[in-house]
């Protein structure tokens, strides 16, 4: 089985909370991570929600090989903002152990990743099994303060 593509509504609907966030409106949990891309150097910016757990800041990319994962592996760093707020921070990617204990609180922590995650054919339930499971396949990074 091929790993699924995002729907196509994605990228519009990617715009519209970035603009929303731009105005200085937050936008519930989600947050615009800012890297440079890997081919352009130009700032490429990316709509998210992180979750706090055990501590730390963490993200899940929604689809594997997902272009923005490969541009923050790749830049090491960027800026996470919401609304008006930015901060730099150093991104890290964990390793499909380290992503485990992450993967198994995701459900719990961000619903509406859920739904995604159900829609796309990643996941049938949602339960915390089942996206433990997906470790090794889906990107996790952390966001470490700089």
């Amino acid at each position: 089985m091929s790993d699924p593509r995002p729907p196509r509504y994605l990228k519009p609907m990617n715009k519209v909370m970035m603009a929303i966030q731009k105005l200085g409106i937050p936008t519930g949990p989600a947050m615009v991570l800012t890297v440079p891309g890997r081919k352009s150097g130009q700032p490429r910016r990316t709509p998210m929600t992180p979750f706090e757990f055990n501590g730390d800041l963490y993200v899940v990319a929604g689809y594997p090989g997902a272009d923005w994962a490969a541009n923050a592996r790749a830049a090491g760093a960027g800026v996470l903002s919401r609304g008006r707020k930015s901060r730099r921070v150093r991104i890290v990617e964990l390793t499909a152990a380290q992503a485990r204990p992450v993967l198994r609180e995701f459900p719990i922590k961000v619903p509406v990743g859920v739904a995604f995650a159900k829609r796309s054919g990643m996941v049938r339930d949602g339960t915390p099994d089942e996206f433990e499971a997906l470790a090794g396949r889906m990107t996790v990074f952390r966001f470490d303060a700089v």
